[in-house]
């Protein structure tokens, strides 16, 4: 992964004041990423929790969410989901079906 770039958001959920609440990662753009790559990621962040948004493989979904410890990938987590929904909205992205 050495030179590879990645764009990443830190963002405090369950909180509007900065730097409280449960901070999350949130890497953008993470289909070139393998399993190591993201747990390095991970690593370094040294967050509970972080994500990665990649394309979707079910053609109604607008995302693909991977989540990751230190330890390794989990298949889910509640801040890191509303965490990553938040990010990717605040983005620009747009939901593929208008209202959801």
């Amino acid at each position: 992964m050495s030179g590879h770039r990645v764009r990443f958001k830190q963002v405090d959920v369950f909180t509007s004041v900065p730097f409280k609440g449960n901070a999350l990662a949130v890497v953008f753009d993470a289909d070139s990423l393998g399993d190591a790559d993201m747990l390095a990621i991970a690593r370094w962040t040294n967050l509970s929790e972080t994500t990665f948004l990649c394309t979707p493989t079910d053609p109604e979904a607008d995302y693909r969410v991977r989540l990751f410890t230190t330890e390794g990938e989990l298949p889910f987590a509640g801040h890191p989901t509303l965490g990553t929904a938040h990010a990717f909205l605040e983005s620009g992205a747009q939901p593929r079906t208008p209202g959801r």
